[in-house]
């Protein structure tokens, strides 16, 4: 999962994602530029208002001189996928634990977060949700 960030020139210089308003970053150098372009983004799709919020998926944009791909965590992009899906599907996060054998909400919740899911997990949540893509998650789609 990549989204793009719009780098400025300045002192210091400054970077906002295309895909996600709002998700701005500054750094002293190019270098802590580019680290904090990747926490912020990470942060940003982590920490979302609710369980509700569905945040638009990478564009396709090109990169160019001032346009830098920024890759999600691979435990944040899965955090995002498995909410979109439970959103699609329509269920609650305490029916989707309880239909994943989870043994209470928190353990689903999170998921949601900033995830390090096991393999067993992951066969879980593809069955409940097989529209869940892996590419995407790790960065193929």
């Amino acid at each position: 999962m990549t989204y793009h960030f719009r780098v400025h020139g300045g002192k210091p210089p400054w970077a906002e994602c295309i895909e996600l308003e709002g998700c701005v970053t500054q750094g002293l150098t190019r270098a802590e530029l580019e680290k904090n372009m990747r926490e912020a983004l990470n942060l940003y799709l982590e920490e979302p208002e609710s369980s509700k919020v569905v945040f638009p998926p990478p564009s396709r944009t090109r990169t160019s001189h001032n346009v830098v791909a920024v890759e999600v965590d691979p435990g944040v992009a899965f955090a995002v996928q498995l909410r979109q899906s439970r959103l699609r599907s329509r269920l609650t996060q305490k029916e989707a634990a309880r239909r994943l054998g989870l043994r209470s909400i928190y353990s689903y919740q999170r998921l949601e977060k900033r995830a390090n899911p096991s393999l067993r997990t992951i066969k879980k949540v593809i069955t409940l949700f097989p529209d869940l893509s892996l590419d995407s998650v790790l960065g193929k789609a």
